[in-house]
C-alpha cells in the first residue's frame, strides 16, 4: 500500500507542475479539477464457487485529479477504493481493493456537439492503466495481491455552476497478474488477463482556477470560428486591397485617389518632381487639354501675354482648357484639378456680372443611366465648391451630359481625360 501511495504522489507531482506555469496562462478557461465519486461495484471474476456479492453492492469510492491540456483532451490521476462483501446467500467473505490509474480523458461532448442540445450537458470518455492492490480480510486474511489494472469508462455530466458539475460514471477494470479471487477464498489458476470489476459512481467535478469557466464547458464553436476567420480575411482583404491600382495597399496609401498607371512613391503619392500638382506621368496627356504658349500667341495676332487681351482667360475656359478631372467612379475632384477651380473662381470674381454653366461627364465604362447620374453629381460637387468659395449660386448652373464617347474607351489615359467637369462662362 505504501508503494501505491508513493506512486500516486509522484504521478500527481508530474501532472501537477509540469505545465502549470506555461499552459494555464495561455487559455481563457480553467484546466484543473478534483473529481469525487462514490457508488456501487460488482466483482465479476475471478470468484470462488458459492461466493458472490449483491448485484450491485454499495462500497466503492474514487478521487480523480484531472488536468485538461485543452478543451478536448487531458489526463486524470484516479485513486480508487472498493470494499467487497458477501451477499446473504453467499459464503461469508470480506475483502479490500485499492488502485491508482493514470488515464487519458477525451471531452466527447465537445467533439459530438452535445452543447447544441443543452449547454449544461457534457460527456467525458476516459481510459488508461495503473496498479492495484487486493487483500482478503474475512474469513482469512490474505497477503497483498499486486496487479496491473486497465480501466475504461464513460462519464455523462450536468453543469450545476461554473465551478461544480454533477457526473455519473460507469467504468470497467480489467486486471493482469491476479493471484487471489476477489472473495479472498482461493488462489487463481491463471496469471493472465483474467480479473474484471465493474464500478458505477455518482459524484462532483470541482473546478479549480481563476477563469470563469472550465475546459469541460468551454465550447469550441466551429461555425463561430469560421465566421471569425472569414471576418479576419475580409479585413485583411480590405486592408491589402489597392483601390487606386497604384501598387500600394490601402492601409499605407496616403493618397488613395491616384490614377492607374501613374508612378507613386512608397506612400502611394503621385510623383510630381516639378511640384505643379500634376503627376509627372499625366503631364504629357494633359498638355493637349491645356493652352500652350503658341496657343496663346495665336489667339490674338501680335500678342504673347494674357494681359494683352482680357478675353483670353474666357476663351481658355470656354474652349475646354480649364477642366476639373475625377478618378474612376468618383465625385471627388483630383488634387491637380484644384487650380482649374481656382481659375474659374478668380475669373468670376474679376467679372461680377459673368455667369457660368458647369457640365459633367463620365467615361463609357458601366451603365449609361448610372453614368448620367454620376456626371450630374460631379457637376453638382464642383458647383458646391464654387459656392463655398464665394461665388453666388444664382450665377451658376450645372448639368450632366453622361458618357463622353469621343475617346478610345479601352485606354485608361484617354478615359481619364473625359471624366471631367467643363465650364462655359457668359
Amino acid at each position: 500500500m505504501k508503494k501505491i501511495i508513493t506512486l500516486s504522489f509522484a504521478l500527481c507531482s508530474l501532472l501537477g507542475f509540469s505545465q502549470a506555469d506555461t499552459e494555464e496562462n495561455k487559455s481563457d478557461y480553467n484546466k484543473w479539477s478534483i473529481d469525487l465519486g462514490v457508488g456501487v461495484t460488482k466483482p465479476v471474476r475471478p470468484m470462488s464457487t458459492g461466493a458472490f456479492t449483491n448485484t450491485p453492492s454499495f462500497g466503492q469510492a474514487d478521487l480523480g485529479v484531472r488536468y485538461m491540456v485543452n478543451d478536448k483532451f487531458g489526463f486524470n490521476l484516479d485513486l480508487g477504493y472498493n470494499s467487497f462483501n458477501s451477499d446473504k446467500e453467499s459464503i461469508d467473505f470480506e475483502s479490500r481493493y485499492y488502485r491508482v490509474t493514470l488515464e487519458g480523458v477525451l471531452n466527447a461532448g465537445h467533439i459530438i456537439g452535445l452543447s447544441k442540445l443543452d449547454e449544461r450537458l457534457g460527456l467525458l470518455l476516459h481510459g488508461g492503466m495503473g496498479v492495484s492492490s487486493f487483500k482478503g480480510v474475512e474469513p482469512v486474511e490474505t497477503f497483498d495481491d499486486k496487479m496491473l489494472n486497465f480501466q475504461a469508462g464513460i462519464t455523462p455530466q450536468i453543469m450545476l455552476s461554473n465551478k461544480i458539475a454533477l457526473f455519473a460514471d460507469l467504468s470497467v477494470l480489467g486486471h493482469v497478474r491476479q493471484d487471489i479471487s476477489f472473495d479472498g477464498l482461493r488462489r487463481t489458476n491463471t496469471r493472465g488477463f483474467d480479473g474484471l470489476v465493474v464500478n458505477a459512481s455518482l459524484g462532483l467535478n470541482i473546478y479549480l482556477g481563476k477563469n470563469g469557466i472550465h475546459s469541460d464547458w468551454h465550447n469550441y464553436d466551429v461555425e463561430q470560428e469560421i465566421d471569425d476567420l472569414t471576418a479576419n480575411m475580409d479585413k485583411m482583404a480590405k486592408e491589402y486591397a489597392d483601390d487606386d491600382k497604384d501598387g500600394v495597399p490601402n492601409y499605407i496609401d496616403r493618397d488613395n485617389t491616384t490614377e492607374s498607371g501613374v508612378r507613386v512613391d512608397n506612400k502611394g503619392r503621385a510623383i510630381d518632381l516639378n511640384k505643379n500638382s500634376i503627376p509627372d506621368d499625366m503631364e504629357s496627356a494633359l498638355d493637349s487639354r491645356y493652352a500652350s504658349k503658341s496657343d496663346l500667341a495665336n489667339m490674338k495676332p501680335g500678342t504673347t501675354t494674357v494681359a494683352a487681351d482680357k478675353n483670353i482667360i474666357k476663351k481658355l475656359i470656354n474652349d475646354g482648357y480649364v477642366n476639373v478631372y475625377f478618378q474612376f467612379n468618383s465625385t471627388k475632384p483630383a488634387l491637380y484639378s484644384l487650380s482649374s477651380i481656382n481659375t474659374l473662381v478668380t475669373y468670376m470674381k474679376d467679372h461680377p456680372t459673368a455667369t457660368a454653366t458647369l457640365t459633367g461627364y463620365a467615361d463609357e465604362l458601366g451603365n449609361p443611366s448610372y453614368n448620367k447620374n454620376l456626371s450630374e453629381r460631379r457637376a453638382k460637387m464642383v458647383n458646391d465648391v464654387l459656392v463655398a468659395s464665394g461665388i453666388a449660386a444664382s450665377r451658376l448652373s450645372h448639368n450632366g451630359n453622361g458618357e463622353d464617347a469621343s475617346v478610345d474607351k479601352s485606354s485608361e489615359q484617354a478615359r481619364q481625360l473625359v471624366r471631367r467637369v467643363t465650364f462655359r462662362v457668359n
